[in-house]
């Protein structure tokens, strides 16, 4: 029985850590990467010198395509939008931005006509499970080999995860001969100082994007970011916030109402306000066309103006862009 070790990194800390940790077991193993499309260039630095750093090996990349879903896309809008009530301009606005930019990120965006969100996470899936799993681990299993994916997880990051096992079964793949498990060496591991040592021991330093005083380095930013880290984006990295606005001008151009954030619309305190005075007025809880005239004042420039402020943001704060730094978050230059 061939037995594969696959390694999943993102070049943020825990599966750096998992990566120097297959080291340390002394075992042969491939290393693999998802590219998103959105990740910072500190990131990509991180991945690609993995292997010069520690010796280990080089770490694979797999980006998802999404060319056919976004072709199938555009042929239900011909056949059907019109017919279901579409104005003829949107379908026509829809059909002009549907082409695959090859920006993994932003094309499922487009085949989606709309941005992930807390509640609607399709990104992890698409993006980083699906290309791995289509890549490298159904054609080691379909080989018949016992895959062992190591998973950078830790119980410490939530509740869900607590309750976890170290060495997981999946059974998601029974019509191959292979069998698949997940490893989670990190699983009880609670200390973040702790995570770092283990890459230090291996001479690589955490990703500089913490030292920037950010908590997640996987997508950049996150749907799911903090507050402090929008502010902190906006500040160092004005660049990354310019190309969201023009991701979120292009997929409003493919989503049906017209409109799509990055960030989830019901987020926003002022969207929220708005619509609860809708619905003190008397207006229809369920009817969706109240908020769509605002939609076009919601985006990533007015959720950065509200990530500066604090007080519920009434009002702009003289310490949003310092509240968190490398030392305040995970203590990294002890």
């Amino acid at each position: 029985m061939t037995i594969s070790h696959i390694v999943s990194v993102s070049g943020g800390k825990d599966s750096t850590a998992t990566y120097c940790k297959a080291i340390e077991r002394g075992i042969a193993f491939r290393a693999v990467a998802a590219d998103t499309g959105n990740e910072h260039p500190a990131t990509y630095e991180a991945v690609n010198t993995l292997h010069i750093k520690t010796g280990g090996p080089k770490v694979e990349w797999v980006k998802a395509d999404f060319t056919d879903r976004i072709a199938g896309k555009r042929a239900f809008i011909e056949k059907n939008w019109e017919a279901h009530g579409v104005p003829a301009d949107l379908v026509e606005r829809a059909l002009a931005v549907l082409h695959p930019t090859g920006n993994p990120f932003l094309d499922l965006c487009l085949w989606k006509g709309r941005f992930p969100s807390r509640r609607a996470q399709f990104c992890t899936a698409a993006l980083k499970v699906e290309p791995i799993d289509e890549g490298v681990t159904r054609p080691l299993l379909a080989a018949g080999c016992t895959v062992i994916s190591w998973q950078g997880v830790r119980a410490a990051e939530s509740d869900v995860r607590k309750h976890l096992a170290p060495l997981q079964r999946i059974e998601a793949h029974a019509d191959l001969s292979g069998r698949l498990y997940v490893w989670r060496p990190l699983l009880r591991i609670e200390s973040v100082d702790e995570v770092f040592a283990i890459g230090r021991r291996h001479g690589v330093e955490p990703n500089p994007l913490y030292g920037w005083g950010l908590r997640r380095v996987g997508c950049f930013p996150c749907i799911n970011c903090a507050k402090d880290e929008l502010a902190l984006v906006d500040t160092y990295f004005p660049e990354q916030i310019e190309r969201l606005e023009e991701w979120e001008r292009v997929v409003s151009e493919a989503c049906k109402r017209g409109h799509s954030t990055f960030f989830n619309i019901v987020n926003d305190p002022v969207m929220q306000a708005e619509w609860n005075a809708h619905l003190a007025a008397g207006g229809d809880p369920a009817s969706t066309h109240a908020i769509h005239p605002f939609l076009s004042r919601f985006g990533i420039r007015r959720m950065v103006e509200w990530a500066k402020t604090d007080r519920g943001g009434r009002q702009y704060s003289l310490f949003a862009r310092d509240v968190s730094t490398v030392c305040n978050q995970w203590g990294a230059c002890e």
